[in-house]
């Protein structure tokens, strides 16, 4: 009778040891995690850092450089390291409101630097009114660099924690944890917005093209709560727990659209998690969307995650496109579609969808770019036949594919083309023939390899 009065008691002790003990290893598991995501984090400032140093190291040396040959090659690793930090300052975890000047600032210095290029392989050299710009751009990168400097420096001595910068929207930190990131960043907001050069070029980052009225909105203008509805749909409204707009009336730095940005915490997931929606204010279309969340367990291919991606899409009604590159990530695959119209390919119209390769979850999509561009063509019809425009092609060029492709040229200029597809000398190229005049538009040379396609 004494064993049994004592047995009930014992195995309660027992399981509250092995529950404690569980508590624990979860507890360590995720301090684990959030190590892991922190470092991440600080790998992806180190880099962005290292490429903004490049660019104002490489600007100031464009502007004592004489020869037309090194000139070339600096302002091609500008553009370069530009497009790198624009693109690892937007896997930060700092909201886009904060830094829409500064991803317009690299993407302007990168695709400056391009026309730039085009100008001098046309037999233009520099005028004293672009190295006016170059000096702009030069300085302005050379205080983003002193900036990102000391928050190194603040990283360095333990001061940022990514983790906290990520989690704002859920937990107010004090103003040493906010003033950290944002701030520094911030200051470099202000100053470009009273010290930034308008810069006029042909480029498709260029001040004239963001400020033309985007064509693929259409509609009537939205409320913020007809807006949250259009964010909850979108996502999933059983997926959403809590919205909250932290946004308004911001212009997307991707393309000239007014819209409302909110942020989104699932169902079934941890506080620091949050889904992030910009949906437009005129026509209360979906802009962007990001789901930064963790993926573990690849399970799916990249066709299987394509399959996602298209029908996503067709869901959310973009019907013709298709898709033209690939790239694998940290657990997820980033496709470009590109709007087919008949038998014309149009790349402007593209769109951007991520999926990830645990459940084939949609994590990513961006339509600036569809929204900004899209409308119903009257598309030329082509002056040169496809074996009048193989002739301008490359004797020894192996064309495997050919199709008609309407692409952007010099802003917002488009051109059709004949895109040839093929090998040269053991690399894949495209090249593309005006289908009107017969020049020689563009060559792209295409990367393979497991991680997917990229064109470049």
């Amino acid at each position: 009778m004494r064993n049994r009065r004592w047995f009930l008691p014992g195995i309660l002790a027992l399981a509250f040891i092995v529950v404690l003990v569980w508590g624990f290893v979860q507890y360590e598991t995720k301090n684990d995690y959030k190590q892991m995501l922190n470092n991440e984090y600080q790998r992806l400032f180190y880099d962005m850092k290292d490429n903004v140093e490049n660019v104002q190291v490489n600007l100031s040396k464009v502007l004592l450089a004489e020869s037309k040959d090194l000139n070339i090659l600096l302002l091609s690793q500008i553009w370069q390291h530009a497009l790198t930090a624009q693109e690892k300052l937007s896997q930060m975890p700092v909201s886009h409101k904060d830094l829409s000047k500064t991803e317009k600032f690299l993407n302007q210095a990168a695709d400056y630097c391009y026309s730039l290029i085009q100008a001098y392989l046309d037999g233009k050299p520099i005028t004293s009114k672009q190295k006016h710009a170059l000096f702009a751009l030069q300085d302005n990168a050379s205080y983003l660099a002193d900036e990102l400097s000391n928050l190194h420096n603040k990283i360095m001595k333990g001061h940022l924690n990514f983790n906290l910068v990520r989690r704002r929207e859920d937990r107010k930190l004090d103003k040493a944890n906010k003033n950290i990131m944002d701030t520094r960043l911030t200051k470099f907001e202000e100053k470009i917005t009273n010290n930034y050069p308008e810069l006029i070029y042909d480029g498709p980052f260029s001040d004239q093209v963001l400020n033309v009225k985007p064509r693929g909105l259409g509609g009537n203008v939205v409320s913020v709560s007809e807006a949250k509805d259009i964010a909850q749909k979108f996502v999933g409204i059983k997926k959403v727990k809590k919205i909250t707009k932290f946004e308004e009336g911001k212009k997307s730095n991707a393309a000239n659209i007014e819209a409302y940005t909110f942020s989104i915490s699932p169902e079934n997931a941890s506080k620091e998690r949050a889904i992030y929606i910009s949906v437009s204010k005129k026509g209360g279309k979906v802009i962007w969307m990001m789901n930064p969340r963790p993926v573990d367990r690849k399970k799916l291919s990249v066709n299987d995650a394509l399959k996602y991606a298209k029908k996503f899409l067709e869901e959310k009604g973009y019907k013709g496109m298709e898709p033209n590159y690939s790239l694998k990530f940290d657990g997820v695959v980033l496709f470009n579609f590109a709007y087919k119209d008949n038998n014309v390919t149009i790349y402007a119209d593209n769109i951007k969808v991520k999926v990830a390769l645990d459940n084939g979850e949609i994590v990513g999509f961006d339509a600036a770019a569809y929204l900004k561009s899209h409308y119903d063509r009257d598309l030329p019809k082509p002056k040169l036949t496809e074996e009048e425009a193989r002739d301008r092609v490359k004797l020894d060029f192996d064309i495997e594919n050919v199709r008609l492709a309407l692409i952007p040229k010099n802003g917002i200029k488009e051109v059709l083309c004949y895109e040839f597809k093929g090998k040269y000398k053991g690399s894949n190229f495209i090249v593309y023939i005006n289908a009107e005049t017969g020049k020689e538009e563009k060559i792209l040379k295409v990367i393979r390899d497991e991680n997917g396609i990229l064109m470049i």
